[in-house]
């Protein structure tokens, strides 16, 4: 089988979604609540800052945004930061990112404010050069998932309940077909599994 010159040699970068989620499928309880979650394992902290090193980009919404700036530009200098947490706060201000808002006047910490629209510059985004694109929030990534952008889902389930709240998944117009690439365990009862999509 044979391309035409220059066909088929550009990789379009993958959009990876991963979240921590309760059971039922939330990623905040109402509220915006994510005290459910309680702090991470070492183990799983560990997962994550690997997932975070390994991003060429991370895509945030508003509200997680909000929350991820609110603490970790300072992290490493909290007086019981431990190892992973202050690598962990190194790697964020160093990994370039992009929120996507119409309300935040202003964004640092290597950082550039989008305000336009989101499926149109995640998927130039997408067509760049770079590492592995991350999404995080559950209505950034719910307009990427219908766009069908989303090129991995990694669902780290903790086991609880919360009866409502923020959904990690949108509703959808179609079926996406997923093959599961990775199951593993966490310290108290955390479970990570890794889908990628099917492209047809």
């Amino acid at each position: 089988m044979s391309f035409p010159h220059g066909a088929g040699l550009h990789t379009v970068r993958k959009l990876i979604y991963g979240m921590n989620l309760t059971l039922d499928g939330y990623i905040a309880a109402p509220g915006d609540d994510i005290g459910w979650s309680g702090p991470p394992s070492d183990e799983l902290f560990r997962w994550w800052l690997g997932q975070e090193r390994a991003s060429g980009l991370t895509l945030y919404g508003r509200k997680l945004w909000q929350t991820m700036s609110s603490y970790w530009p300072t992290g490493d200098q909290q007086p019981n930061a431990t190892p992973w947490e202050i690598e962990f706060a190194r790697n964020w201000r160093d990994t370039p990112k992009v929120v996507f808002s119409s309300t935040i006047a202003e964004v640092g910490w290597n950082t550039r404010l989008v305000t336009g629209d989101a499926v149109a510059e995640i998927t130039r985004l997408k067509a760049g050069d770079g590492g592995p694109l991350r999404i995080g929030g559950a209505t950034l990534a719910g307009a990427a998932m219908r766009a069908g952008l989303i090129d991995e889902y990694a669902l780290v389930t903790h086991p609880v309940l919360t009866g409502g709240g923020t959904p990690f998944f949108t509703a959808l117009e179609g079926w996406v077909d997923l093959n599961l690439v990775e199951t593993r365990t966490f310290p108290g009862g955390v479970v990570l599994t890794r889908y990628e999509t099917r492209r047809r």
